[in-house]
């Protein structure tokens, strides 16, 4: 079944949606998604890959065209991580669609996805600081909200990662 992992900064979700992964079918994707531009970005990518080291991923870096992927194997489990960048980078990527077609392509590179294996999507709540933003962030946080709404309603299970815990918003466990 198809899930949809959501938390804040630190919250756990990734270690939530790679335990799902692992107890889904092999062979296990990890998709990138992650555009490296500085020494912080770096850092998080290494981060990410220690945590995962040895677990048996199969890792494809795919920052944008998500629907232009192939997997090598069709079937298995596919960690998408993270839905937060892979908005960001179709948005303002000189490699994505731009902001107006950022939406379309993201929910239609996770239906391309999803009918080749199970998916595990990750994505960012990066809603509640309450801050004004600029004209270009705003139609950032409105794509990824569309973008985290359409996954919602395709996959078939959504839980929330707080402080680690797991809370189940959709089709439970």
């Amino acid at each position: 079944m198809h899930t949809l992992v959501i938390g804040g900064s630190a919250s756990g979700k990734s270690e939530l949606a790679e335990l799902l992964t692992l107890k889904g079918p092999a062979p296990h994707y990890y998709i990138a998604t992650m555009e490296v531009h500085d020494a912080e970005s770096q850092r998080r990518v290494a981060r990410h890959q220690n945590l995962r080291a040895g677990k048996g991923f199969w890792t494809i870096e795919r920052p944008v065209d998500l629907g232009g992927l192939r997997l090598p194997k069709p079937g298995g489990t596919a960690l998408i991580e993270c839905v937060t960048n892979l908005v960001a980078n179709e948005c303002f990527s000189p490699n994505g669609v731009g902001m107006a077609q950022a939406v379309d392509a993201v929910l239609a590179g996770a239906d391309a996805l999803m009918a080749q294996a199970m998916c595990i999507f990750v994505t960012g709540d990066v809603f509640a600081d309450g801050i004004a933003y600029d004209t270009g962030t705003q139609g950032y946080l409105k794509s990824l909200a569309a973008v985290n709404a359409g996954l919602a309603a395709h996959c078939g299970r959504v839980v929330e990662s707080v402080c680690g815990l797991p809370q189940w918003l959709k089709g439970g466990r």
